[in-house]
């Protein structure tokens, strides 16, 4: 016994049932199942065995039968785990468009009132100069007139959208790093999915007893449950449930019976029970058939076509046998989490196109892809490729949203845009997110969209009612601060301002409080609806446009009046 920091690339390595594989390497001797959700979030456990193309093992995963001689084939910090944790710092997400625009917009206004500001003190020395005048605009008029016309407003909500746009996700229990993960999702237009444990439940269940030989369903589902009721994996508890349900086989009681139940080996790969005189066992068809024919029995050609229609159908088959005779094939098969395809179509209608990605070989991805309502699929999938993939994807300038809940997924959530790590998922997977589905539920997506597009509405609403705030407060202001220059800019003075001294106080008063009055509607939020951009901005223009010019005018008037009662 020694440390596992301590092997080297050669040593070998022997590891029993319960104990976790110290380092990655290849099975040399020995089968057994293994525990890999600690790595790849799939909940079913694997064979690995000495040969072939299942003898590759992972550090950190769990050997649950039998017993393994590994070779280590890693030297330290080059584990798979390494690597991801490689991939994950290689990766990056970019801003938003979104979220470059209004950085550029808001900048780009400060400049332009800076401008103004400074233009209009020269200005004002200029005139000075040239009438011979006393004095000049203040320094602090100026610094007033800057801080009334800086775009102030939607530079202090914007953090008050994002509080609020967290607060409305948390109500849908998903948990938000970020204000700015929550805008970007509602530009996503690329959904990614894990399969396992996202659009699947992540056990495999039993579906359907399908008789061959002349056996009927219900012969072939009570031989099924007798080998079942030992086995306590989630496919074998599920066996057991679908008798039931079927056929109304409860309350087996077969202590009394002298039965045998033979446990599941990673050799043998089959489960069964010996029972009166008779032997019964389920498992693999390979390994079903070799064990028939030991027998003395016959694997029909109508079992292999049945087989051959669970696996292609994206099943796993498993056959039933008792004595030297098979009785038919329990479909065991992937169930599609509840309302998921309905939602698909949702996120179809709103312009998100959805990828699912799976470890499956194509035949079956494609069948759970189908059933799924999924647009499309990437099968065989490694870390590097849904990473690539993510990145091919937003060099064509797409907003990609990624889900997913293993170790080996946490390279793509940290390059997406929108990463949903799911509660059932791995830390690593968690980490590696900006957000946590705590229901782990893939169509908790169409709520984040949903609150992330209200986010942007609101942002685009207030950041329109803010513009127009600004050039309001311009066009009130410039001419009551000039009309001692130049009289004849007195006819501008359209709401006949009391001075320059009122005029400025009036709009610093109402450009603080106008915050304020707006913070309810930026917690609230702007109702979200389902519209095109193009009357979006009308309305947005008609209604917030329209009401940005209409409010500044009044509410200066309004304290202008009250201060020239005082001043």
């Amino acid at each position: 016994m020694i440390s596992s920091v301590d092997l080297k690339k050669g040593d070998y390595v022997l590891v029993k049932a319960g104990e976790q594989i110290p380092a990655d390497g290849e099975v040399i001797e020995g089968a057994a199942s293994v525990d890999e959700s600690a790595i790849t979030g799939e909940s079913a456990p694997v064979i690995r065995e000495s040969g072939g193309d299942r003898s590759a093992v992972t550090g950190g995963t769990t050997v649950l039968s039998d017993w393994l001689v590994i070779q280590v084939t890693s030297e330290a910090g080059h584990s798979f785990l390494d690597q991801m944790i490689a991939m994950v710092e290689g990766a990056a997400r970019k801003k938003t468009p979104n979220e470059l625009a209004l950085q550029i917009f808001l900048l780009a206004l400060s400049i332009i009132f800076i401008l103004v500001t400074l233009s209009l003190y020269a200005y004002s020395w200029f005139t000075q100069e040239q009438l011979q005048l006393s004095q000049s605009i203040s320094l602090t008029e100026l610094t007033a007139l800057l801080v009334c016309l800086a775009p102030t407003t939607i530079g202090a909500l914007l953090s008050s959208i994002g509080i609020a746009g967290m607060s409305r996700l948390n109500q849908a229990n998903v948990l938000a790093m970020s204000g700015r993960a929550i805008e970007a999702a509602g530009d996503v237009d690329v959904l990614m999915l894990d399969k396992t444990g996202t659009i699947t439940l992540g056990n495999r269940q039993a579906s359907a007893f399908l008789p061959v030989d002349g056996s009927t369903a219900e012969e072939l589902a009570d031989a099924a449950q007798l080998s079942s009721l030992a086995d306590e994996t989630p496919e074998g508890r599920s066996i057991v449930v679908l008798a039931k349900q079927q056929f109304g086989l409860r309350g087996r009681e077969i202590g009394a019976r002298n039965a045998r139940f033979v446990p599941f080996t990673a050799q043998t790969r089959m489960s069964g029970v010996d029972l009166d005189g008779h032997a019964i066992r389920k498992g693999a068809a390979d390994a079903v058939k070799q064990y028939v024919l030991a027998q003395g029995g016959v694997y029909s050609e109508a079992c292999e076509d049945v087989v051959r229609t669970v696996a292609q159908a994206g099943g796993t088959p498993l056959v039933v046998a008792r004595d030297n005779r098979v009785l038919g094939v329990i479909n065991l098969k992937d169930i599609i989490k509840d309302g998921v395809k309905e939602k698909f179509a949702d996120m179809r209608r709103m312009g998100i196109r959805t990828i699912m990605i799976t470890g499956d070989n194509p035949m079956t991805a494609a069948a759970i892809a189908a059933e799924a309502g999924v647009d499309d699929f990437l099968a065989e999938a490694t870390p590097e490729g849904k990473l690539q993939m993510i990145r091919d994807f937003q060099a064509k300038g797409h907003m990609v949203a990624m889900t997913g809940d293993g170790t080996n997924d946490a390279p793509a959530l940290a390059q997406a845009d929108v990463a949903v790590a799911m509660n059932t998922g791995t830390q690593a997977a968690k980490e590696a997110g900006n957000m946590v589905d705590l229901d782990s539920s893939p169509t908790k997506l169409i709520d984040i969209v949903r609150i992330g597009k209200q986010l942007l509405m609101t942002r685009g609403s207030l950041t329109t009612f803010s513009i127009a705030n600004d050039l309001a407060k311009y066009f009130a202001i410039i001419p009551a601060l000039f009309t001692g220059f130049y009289p004849q800019l007195a006819v501008l003075n359209i709401m006949g301002l009391k001075s320059p001294e009122t005029a400025i106080l009036a709009a610093v008063i109402y450009n603080a409080f106008i915050i304020i009055a707006l913070i309810p509607l930026a917690l609230r939020g702007v109702a979200y609806r389902e519209l095109p951009a193009a009357k979006l901005l009308s309305h947005n223009l008609l209604v917030y446009g329209l009401g940005g010019i209409v409010v500044p005018f009044v509410c200066i008037k309004l304290l202008d009046m009250a201060l020239g009662m005082f001043l």
